[in-house]
């Protein structure tokens, strides 16, 4: 209440547009009061009028001012981003490296396409928006060094070069090029891709994932936009939010997009493994199938709730375990998921169990890379894998032969497995030891001279004294014992084989088959011998 206001003394009134007093019966402390208000009022109303004034023309540019603001943040926008490039064109310019276009911006890196001077090849150029201040803080980011671990590596993205300007503290990652990400292959499909490639390109990714596993690094953001591909060849990429297995949680909750989160990603406070990968695998595995994302949630809640819709509400004790890293209640209401073969009908078994062993609610039930890689899913490509092994181990022994002298050619190794499955169907005699240990000699057919010994020893012919009996008047011939020609033949035979000498069969340089011939005709013509005499 201003000073007059029901003041008993002040008779009269003090109205919004006129005042009227009557000062015969006021005193001179009153009339200070009048006189302040009146000089408050007016104040007052000057204030109202040139605000109003200031409204009215501010109405009246409204538009003229908004579209010089606009102007003005676009010419700084593009003078920024022209400046940014012209930056960039010079750094990698001085690099022996030419801009072509740009392939991609995101919150933290730009990716252009560049070609090199040098060999007149196309990479990939990432450019950090942050800017550093050293090349030593430029090795230590961990996009860097987990690029210098994991290379190389035939399914992961290779790192060509590292190029720093100390001068606007621009760190660019040159990278191989790739065709297109897994979310460009699928995007507006309208058939479903073969089951071989699926299969394929997900044994690749599993792949990366175990290698990135086994050295001590899971990635955290596992999409299909940093999943690429270039002629069926499919390459993990995009490891700024990769982290070290060794590392103690919590760590950050908002690592990884939120369609691909894990559930012990949305339900704790940083408490998660490298089983978050196994999780998004599943995600984009079951996104490659059906061509459209299975749990695309608005905010964190809608995505809990899209995941239970699905696969149901867990089990309260393992809610318990999530509840003790967070501070919070969880009031699921219980449901009964829908489950994932209702959603992708003509799925094959095979891939559906490896598909719901990777969406395991658990993370410790959850199936890791390397037993993926051990699924009855994948079964075809280790088979083929251990085949393309195989005979790259042969080829590089025939190669590695050739400075020894030995042909090396991929025929060499076609002969020499014909070869084997010859000998294989070939009944093998037993030889003496120092025939099969000898030196192999080329194999000359020896000249066979059979000569018919002159009998020096007379033997036996039978025990058994002849008898003559006559038939019908004359007489029938004389027969032998059978045993007799038996003994007589080894006996010729052992004696042949003494008289032959191991030295003797090596200078000839026989091979066993022959071998055996020559001693089967010496026993023929021994046998025949005796049956002269």
């Amino acid at each position: 209440m201003l000073p007059g206001d029901g003041h008993p003394l002040i008779p009269g009134s003090v109205s919004r547009y006129k005042l009227t007093v009557d000062l015969g019966h006021c005193c001179t402390k009153c009339v200070l009061f009048v006189s302040y208000r009146i000089i408050m009022y007016y104040t007052n109303w000057l204030v109202g009028v040139k605000n109003r004034a200031c409204i009215r023309k501010a109405n009246k540019t409204h538009s003229i001012d908004w579209k010089s603001f606009m102007d003005i943040y676009n010419n700084t926008t593009l003078y920024n981003r022209n400046r940014s490039e012209l930056i960039l064109s010079k750094l990698l310019w001085k690099k022996d490296y030419k801009i072509i276009k740009k392939i991609g911006e995101g919150t933290f890196s730009e990716v252009v396409k560049a070609q090199s001077l040098k060999d007149g090849k196309y990479y990939a150029c990432k450019t950090m928006k942050q800017s550093l201040s050293s090349l030593e803080q430029a090795n230590n980011l961990r996009e860097v060094q987990a690029m210098k671990k994991l290379n190389p590596h035939p399914n992961i993205i290779q790192l060509h070069e590292l190029i720093f300007d100390k001068e606007s503290g621009t760190l660019s990652l040159v990278c191989e090029l790739m065709e297109m990400n897994i979310y460009e292959y699928i995007r507006g499909r309208q058939q479903p891709l073969p089951e071989s490639k699926i299969r394929h390109y997900m044994y690749q990714l599993c792949k990366s994932l175990d290698h990135m596993h086994s050295n001590g690094i899971f990635h955290r953001d596992v999409k299909p936009e940093n999943i690429l591909i270039k002629h069926d060849v499919l390459k993990l990429g995009d490891f700024g939010s990769c982290r070290s297995l060794h590392s103690k949680p919590p760590y950050t909750e908002y690592i990884s997009t939120r369609w691909y989160r894990a559930p012990e990603c949305l339900l704790t406070d940083g408490y998660y493994s490298h089983k978050m990968d196994m999780w998004s695998v599943g995600c984009v595995f079951y996104e490659i199938i059906s061509l459209s994302p299975l749990f695309p949630g608005t905010n964190e809640l809608d995505q809990v709730t899209k995941i239970h819709d699905v696969l149901g509400t867990p089990d309260s004790s393992l809610l318990q375990k999530f509840r003790q890293s967070r501070a919070m209640r969880f009031d699921f209401p219980p449901r009964k998921g829908s489950g994932i073969s209702r959603l992708i009908p003509n799925c094959s078994a095979p891939s559906l169990s490896l598909l719901y062993q990777m969406l395991a609610y658990d993370p410790e039930e959850r199936i890791g890379s390397r037993a993926a890689l051990q699924h009855a899913y994948f079964r075809e490509l280790r088979l083929a894998e251990r085949r393309a092994d195989s005979l790259h181990r042969a080829i590089g022994t025939v190669e590695g032969g050739q400075s020894s002298g030995t042909p090396n050619s991929v025929d060499h190794v076609w002969r020499m497995a014909r070869q084997g499955r010859r000998q294989h169907n070939i009944k093998h005699v037993a030889e003496p030891r120092i025939r099969r240990n000898a030196q192999h000699y080329p194999v000359e057919l020896p000249k066979l001279n059979v000569v018919v010994p002159a009998p020096q020893i007379t033997y036996p012919v039978s025990t058994v004294p002849a008898l003559t009996i006559t038939h019908r008047g004359s007489p029938l011939p004389v027969i032998t014992s059978k045993k007799c020609h038996l003994r007589l033949a080894k006996s010729l035979a052992a004696e042949n084989w003494k008289e032959r000498q191991p030295n003797e069969v090596l200078a000839l340089g026989m091979t066993s088959e022959i071998y055996l011939l020559e001693r089967v005709l010496r026993v023929g013509v021994a046998m025949v011998t005796s049956e002269l005499r």
